[in-house]
């Protein structure tokens, strides 16, 4: 178990976005996330990652992060991305990726070398030095992955990372997912609309709803639940 949420409640006035949430993710699973609109899954990243602060208990590796800052929980080993591209408009690619490989500052003795790896690893090799305002959407997610990869993390938390991308481009990206998973054993929590890419994907899928869990399991479970499909389709389509 690398991560481990108790109780977890984030409110925005009388608005309960994330419920009394408690689940945990085990170290070198693909652990995936779904719900409609407004179900709290961006809100629970923003909580897990520091950006929020809520009650209840987060443990990251056997210790306590809901207290502490995000550049504080991303020098622990958690980074994320998010579902519009966030970047430093202004630098290039490959300063990107030294901002995350400084900002992160754990194990990296030879930064230079596990940026330019980094680089080979997303298709970039060549683009350094290109601006990062200047990319299509594509180039701009692989460059924001690989600046949260340039952090050294242990968990990374992935938001909507194909939203936006055609087909071809959505595969290739998953692709380089389920490699960073299974070549260098890192954990992944990803968000994601698209069911089928979440089932191909996911270790374990978990379907928030209004703020609260109402499934968790093995993704070719999950789908056929019927609180997941009334909650997909409304009342009267989960039966039969």
């Amino acid at each position: 178990m690398i991560l481990e949420l108790k109780d977890v409640t984030k409110t925005f006035g009388k608005l309960a976005a994330v419920s009394s949430l408690s689940f945990s993710v085990d170290e070198g699973e693909i652990f995936g996330i779904a719900g409609p609109n407004g179900a709290g899954k961006t809100t629970l990243f923003n909580v897990i990652s520091g950006f929020y602060s809520a009650s209840g208990t987060i443990l990251f590796d056997g210790q306590r992060i809901d207290r502490l800052r995000p550049d504080q929980i991303n020098i622990r080993g958690v980074a994320r991305t998010f579902q519009i591209p966030l970047l430093f408009d202004s630098m290039t690619i490959y300063e990107s990726l030294l901002v995350g490989a400084y900002f992160g500052g754990r194990n990296f003795r030879n930064k230079e070398k596990r940026i330019n790896e980094l680089l080979t690893f997303f298709g970039l090799k060549d683009r350094g030095g290109d601006e990062v305002a200047n990319l299509k959407l594509l180039d701009k997610k692989l460059a924001m992955a690989a600046s949260a990869m340039a952090t050294d993390p242990k968990l990374l938390l992935l938001d909507e990372p194909v939203a936006g991308l055609n087909p071809a481009e959505a595969e290739h990206f998953v692709a380089l997912v389920k490699r960073l998973n299974k070549k260098h054993g890192l954990t992944i929590i990803i968000i994601e609309h698209l069911m089928n890419i979440l089932t191909e994907m996911s270790d374990r899928l978990m379907i928030l709803n209004n703020g609260v869990k109402i499934c968790l399991g093995p993704p070719e479970e999950v789908v056929t639940d019927p609180q997941v499909i009334e909650c997909y389709l409304g009342k009267g389509n989960a039966r039969g």
